[in-house]
């Protein structure tokens, strides 16, 4: 039998188990020819076949591990080789060692003795991954960049969704209209926009860009005039809102003020908002592309006549009670 014809161990393990049943079934003169065919396709001699069918086929997990087979000039070899390949996989790198190790060799690249040469053609592919695993742990690496002051600072605040019958006026749903247009490159105009889930007091600024600047500004336009105090801010997720300055100034402007967020991907935790989205903003302002000063002016002259218009002489709506519907076989809705 040649090498690339021979059984791996688990192979073995499975043709043994399934002639052990035939095995301890079989007549004398039957289990001679059994152990005649088991020689044959496993290359195993007679008496270990014999221990074999009387013994337990399951492969058990190894109480002790083995030593190291191949010493650190096979690591040092391998770690050369697999960097003159690029690092290619090892079940590539495997069948080109020795050809390899001989070329290298001959350019001074790597001293390849004939025991060197001869392990190189015996290891296994195998063996060659868990070498190369562990040899690349040595290796140098860049630092790792930790959490950065936004990401870190996301953690600290609660996820959740304003209750739709929250009874006290104070508690804003936060988001930011981007007015970029097809396309997002260089600063463009953002509407902030504010919406009371208790009475439905709506506050609009257009800013340009949204450096933590121009969003404290129009943070502090929309206080001056609010007729009630702010309890809670609720935006999304943008790292516009969770700035260390903005962060800073909500603490020193409004004492006592709550910080939550909505859930990643979930736009109904910030449903009163995101419908004023629609109908405040992208009604009168479409999906076009603003971004100049002269822009930001105009929008944000049309948005002071939004909130007289719309807080002093606009009735709100608002929900009184919801009802649960239980459907057989559905969660209630």
């Amino acid at each position: 039998m040649t090498n690339d014809d021979k059984m791996t161990i688990s192979e073995r393990r499975k043709y043994l188990r399934i002639l052990q049943k035939r095995y301890a079934q079989a007549s004398h003169a039957e289990r001679s020819q059994l152990l005649d065919e088991m020689e044959y396709v496993t290359a195993l001699d007679r008496k270990t076949l014999i221990r074999a069918m009387q013994a337990d086929l399951e492969r058990k997990p190894r109480l002790k591990q083995r030593g190291r087979q191949y010493g650190p000039e096979v690591d040092d070899a391998l770690r050369i080789i697999a960097e003159s390949l690029d690092y290619i996989a090892a079940e590539r790198l495997t069948p080109n060692l020795v050809w390899i190790a001989t070329h290298l060799a001959q350019h001074g690249e790597l001293q390849a003795s004939p025991e060197l040469l001869e392990r190189l053609g015996q290891i296994h592919v195998s063996t060659v991954r868990r070498i190369l695993q562990r040899i690349g742990q040595d290796q140098p690496r860049l630092p790792r960049k930790g959490l950065s002051s936004t990401r870190q600072s996301l953690r600290e605040i609660p996820m959740k969704r304003i209750p739709w019958d929250e009874p006290v006026p104070g508690h804003f749903e936060v988001d930011l209209v981007h007015h970029s247009g097809p396309s997002t490159a260089g600063d463009y105009v953002h509407t902030l926009q504010m919406i009371d889930v208790t009475t439905g007091w709506s506050e609009r600024v257009a800013v340009l860009g949204r450096s933590y600047v121009v969003m404290e500004d129009a943070f502090r336009h929309i206080l001056k005039r609010l007729p009630f105090s702010v309890l809670e801010i609720h935006p999304d997720n943008g790292g516009e809102f969770f700035s260390a300055h903005l962060l800073r100034f909500w603490k020193d402007t409004v004492k006592g003020l709550e910080l939550s967020r909505s859930r990643p991907f979930h736009k109904n935790d910030n449903r009163f908002v995101e419908q004023k989205n629609q109908t405040l903003v992208r009604g009168y302002l479409g999906h076009e592309r603003l971004d100049s000063v002269a822009q930001t002016n105009a929008v944000n002259a049309l948005y002071e006549k939004h909130w007289l218009y719309y807080n002093f002489f606009q009735p709100v709506m608002r929900l009184q009670e919801k009802t649960f519907i239980q459907v057989e076989g559905q969660p209630p809705t």
